[in-house]
C-alpha cells in the first residue's frame, strides 16, 4: 500500500535549462501510476507556482489554460481545484537548474515537511557546485579528478589566466560552476580563447570552474536506493559528433548514446561500484546520475547530477528500459523510498 496520495510533479525552473525541465516533468508525470496515485503537474518559474495539469486515479487528465492555473498556496503546498483544497503529500522534483537543483526548493520542502524525491537540501547545495562537489568527491578516494582551478567574477582574470596556462595542460574547459545542459561551457584549445571562454561563462553563474580535459570514453552510470539498499542502472557510453558533448549534441542529435555501454564486464563492474559508493558517500536519495571519462589511467569523475533529465529520449530511461525495469514501476520505487 503506498505512503502516499497526492504527487506533485513539479518541473520549470529559474534557469537557462527551463524548457528541458518542462520536457522533462511532463514526462515524468505521465508515467507515474495513476491507479494508485493522484497526480498535480505544478510549473514553478520566478517564485510563480501554478497547476497546469492534474490527473486523478483512473481518470483523464484535465489541463488548465493559461490565465485559470490555480494559484499553488506555499504555506502549507496545497491547491485549490474547483472548489476542493489539495493537500501535497509528495514531491516529484523535476526542475533542472535552480531553484530546484541547488537545495533551494529541497529546503522548502523541508520546512515544510513535505517528503520529495530527491537529495536533500545540502547535498543538492554541494552537488550543483561543480568545484565544491568535486573538491568533496576529491577527498573519497573513490575515483581520480581532473586538474583544475575556478575563477570569481571580479577576480583578476589576466592573472587567473595567466596561471591557468601555467599548470593545467590543454585542451581545457571552462564551465559555469553551477548549471546543466551546458550552458556556458566551452571547450578551449588554446590560452588566448581562454578569457572569452570564461566571460561566457560568467553569463550563467558568477563562479568558473576551468578543468583539464582528460582524453578517454565519455560514460555515465545512475543510482538510486529501494528497500534493500543502493543500485546502479546499466551505464550507458556516449559518443559525439561535436568536440564534446554539448548542448548540440545532448538535444539535436549529434551524438550517440550506447546501452549498455560496450565495455569489458570488469569496466562495467567498477563504474557501477564506484557510483554507488559515491552515492552513499555523498549522502544522496532518490535517483542521481553520476557523469565520468574512462581514461587509460582509470576512470575520472566529472559531476553529478541530483535531477537528471527524464525525457522519453532521455539517459536514464534508456537506463531502466536496459535493465529490464517498468518505468512506471520505477517511478513508484523512487516515489515510495525517497
Amino acid at each position: 500500500m503506498s505512503k502516499y496520495k497526492s504527487i506533485a510533479v513539479i518541473y520549470g525552473s529559474d534557469s537557462s535549462e527551463w524548457e528541458v525541465s518542462c520536457r522533462s516533468g511532463e514526462f515524468v508525470a505521465s508515467a507515474i501510476d495513476d491507479s494508485v496515485y493522484d497526480i498535480y503537474e505544478v510549473f514553478a518559474r520566478f517564485g510563480v507556482w501554478q497547476l497546469v495539469a492534474c490527473r486523478r486515479r483512473n481518470a483523464m487528465r484535465v489541463t488548465f489554460p493559461e490565465g485559470a492555473r490555480p494559484e499553488i498556496d506555499k504555506n502549507d503546498f496545497s491547491v485549490n481545484v474547483l472548489g476542493n483544497k489539495v493537500k501535497f503529500d509528495f514531491a516529484y522534483v523535476v526542475q533542472h537548474g535552480a531553484p530546484g537543483e541547488n537545495g533551494q526548493l529541497q529546503g522548502y520542502l523541508e520546512m515544510t515537511g513535505v517528503p520529495f524525491s530527491s537529495c536533500g537540501s545540502f547535498v543538492s547545495a554541494i552537488a550543483f557546485d561543480k568545484y565544491a562537489c568535486k573538491s568533496f568527491v576529491r577527498g573519497s578516494g573513490l575515483v581520480k579528478c581532473a586538474p583544475d582551478a575556478y575563477v570569481h567574477r571580479g577576480d583578476d582574470l589576466s592573472e587567473f589566466c595567466a596561471k591557468v596556462a601555467a599548470s593545467l595542460k590543454f585542451p581545457v574547459f571552462s564551465k559555469p560552476t553551477q548549471g546543466g545542459s551546458s550552458f556556458g561551457v566551452t571547450m578551449v584549445k588554446t590560452p588566448e580563447e581562454l578569457p572569452e571562454a570564461i566571460q561566457f561563462a560568467f553569463t550563467e553563474d558568477s563562479m568558473v570552474l576551468v578543468e583539464q580535459g582528460i582524453s578517454g570514453r565519455e560514460l555515465t552510470c545512475a543510482a538510486y536506493k529501494d528497500a534493500n539498499g543502493v543500485h546502479a542502472l546499466p551505464p550507458i557510453e556516449i559518443v559525439t559528433d561535436n568536440d564534446y558533448f554539448d548542448y548540440d549534441a545532448k538535444y539535436n542529435g549529434h551524438s550517440s548514446e550506447i546501452c549498455p555501454a560496450p565495455i569489458s564486464a570488469e569496466e562495467t563492474a567498477e563504474l557501477q561500484k564506484t557510483t554507488s559508493a559515491l552515492y552513499s558517500y555523498l549522502g544522496c536519495k532518490g535517483l542521481v546520475r553520476m557523469d565520468y571519462i574512462l581514461a587509460s589511467d582509470g576512470l575520472y569523475f566529472l559531476e553529478v547530477n541530483t535531477i537528471p533529465g527524464m525525457t522519453s529520449a532521455s539517459l536514464v530511461p534508456k537506463m531502466v528500459r536496459e535493465a529490464g525495469l517498468s518505468f512506471t514501476d520505477f517511478l513508484s520505487t523512487i516515489i515510495e523510498n525517497s
